[in-house]
Order: C-alpha cells, then structure tokens, then sequence
C-alpha cells in the first residue's frame, strides 16, 4: 500500500481564491481594503524568508502590506511603540510580528501588546482562552490550517483518534483545543504525546490522525504508524544537502520513504502544511477586517 498525497498547495490555493473572492465583495460594499503589517526585527534568514512569502501572498489578494524591519539589536520600547502605531492605524486590520524575536525581546509582552482583534497569529490570551472554550476568535494559521487540510481531503477528524506529537504553543495546544471542541470538523478524541513519554511509539500507534509536531527531522517512522491511518506532518527542518544547489533541503518530521508505506493519506514536506499556514494569514487577515468594521 502507498499513501495517497494530501496535496497542500492545492487546498491552500482553493482557500485562497475563497479569499479573493470575499475581500473583493467586501472592498464592494464597503470600500475597505484589508490591511497587514509585517514586523521583522533581525536578519534571520527563515525569517526573511517567511515574511517575504507571506508579502506576496497579500500582493496575490489585492491586500494592502506594509513591512517593518528593525535591526536585532533593537530595544523592547521601540516594538512596542511600533505595535502602538499599528494598532491605532486604521488601514491595518491585522498585525504580525515574526517569530522568533532577539534575546532581549520579551516575546510575551510583545504579543499581549498587539490589539487582539489585529492577531491576526491567534497568540494574544484574549484569542487563545475564546479558542480554549469553542468561542469564535482568531484562530492561529498552522492549526487552523491542518484543520482544513483534514477535511477537505475527505479526512472529517469527528470520532477519530487523533495523536499529536508536540506540545508547543504554535501547533501542538492549539490543534488539540480546535479539534477536541463538538463542532463541525472537529469533535475528536485527541491525545498529546511529547518527549516525555518515553516510547512515543505506545501512542502513535493507536493514531487514526497522527499530527507530527516536534521541530525533529525524520523521528517519526513507519513503525510507528498504524496502517491505513492520516499523517498530517507539520516539520518543517532545514539540513544540510551537498546535492542540492542551495546545500541545504526540507524535510519533516515523518520519515517520508517508510511512512509512505503504512499510512492512508500523508502530506509531503514541503508542499502540505506549509501552504495552508500562510492561506489561513488571509482568511485572518480578512476576518480581522469585517470584524472591525461591522
């Protein structure tokens, strides 16, 4: 048996056009044009990288953008001024600031400081505790994301045993708490497993979804799969490549060439999870804006 690809970019792409389509009726109706300010503080490559698509991706709806790049050096009193500055600003409806900021940056006090009706990240606690008890809210992209991926794929997660491998606050917390509530597209039994469980393969293995989110190349492997379950694969690993022209690949946190054997469904890295997060920004973004003006 060979999986079948969840293909990423296609869904993304299918999101995307939704979104077009609505910010166009929007910008209509009531003349307003979604707005997405970038905050990238340092040189972080990733980084770079990851605001210059999402840039695009607002190019691509027709949203207006603006960038802020401040050096790493930069003091706490300054992003906090820019933040104060975007949230009053009424042609931004959403703000993000890139992660993972410098040292001296207090990343806490930095997201609570954006308007929570702008994190358009769905990291301000106001967003976080409404996603906790099932209330409407900015959810953030990567979970949300997956969510989609599920279901448009034919994958509806409702009475499935879904495992996520990762307890972060980026993926892991908020995948359970989305797909755990009893609403459509969710109502899972949901189990979090984490390196601290010692054999991740007792929990794995039980997986009807399996949502592998450790930021670790290659750990999980066919072994660990029960055969015919989804594998939604949300690493996203940058290592070291002597063949590839840049000298570096992608690769996630499933082991590709043996899960593929085992599993019903498998994203790919890249090309799975990665094009819906920045899909999800959009349909924030959009949000964000007939929230504020409605």
């Amino acid at each position: 048996m060979i999986a079948a690809l969840i293909d990423g970019k296609k869904i993304a792409d299918e999101i995307k056009a939704e979104v077009r389509e609505s910010s166009e009726q929007f910008r209509a109706v009531r003349g307003i044009i979604p707005g997405l300010a970038f905050v990238l503080v340092g040189d972080n490559p990733a980084s770079q990288s990851y605001v210059r698509m999402k840039g695009k991706a607002c190019e691509e709806m027709g949203f207006h953008s603006v960038t802020e790049r401040l050096p790493a050096d930069s003091s706490e009193k300054s992003i906090l001024d820019l933040i104060s500055r975007f949230n009053k600003d009424t042609r931004l409806h959403g703000i993000l600031v890139q992660l993972p900021l410098p040292k001296q940056i207090n990343e806490e006090k930095i997201i609570t400081a954006i308007d929570y009706r702008k994190d358009v990240d769905g990291f301000h606690p106001v967003n976080v505790g409404r996603l906790v008890l099932g209330q409407k809210c900015l959810r953030p992209c990567t979970p949300a994301g997956i969510q989609e991926l599920l279901v448009r794929s034919g994958h509806d997660p409702a009475g499935k045993h879904v495992v996520i491998v990762g307890r972060s606050n980026i993926v892991g917390k908020p995948v359970l708490n989305i797909l755990l509530q009893k609403q459509q597209g969710a109502n899972a039994v949901v189990t979090i497993a984490h390196t601290g469980a010692g054999d991740l393969s007792r929990y794995t293995l039980q997986a009807d979804i399996l949502i592998a989110a450790m930021g670790n190349p290659g750990c999980i492997t066919g072994l660990m799969i029960k055969p015919g379950a989804v594998v939604i694969d949300v690493g996203s690993n940058r290592i070291p490549d002597p063949v590839a022209k840049s000298g570096y690949r992608f690769t996630g946190d499933v082991d590709f060439p043996s899960a593929v054997k085992v599993a019903g469904a498998i994203t790919p890295v890249p090309g799975g999870v990665g094009p819906m997060t920045i899909a999800m920004l959009m349909k924030n973004t959009l949000e964000a804006a007939m929230t504020l003006y409605q």
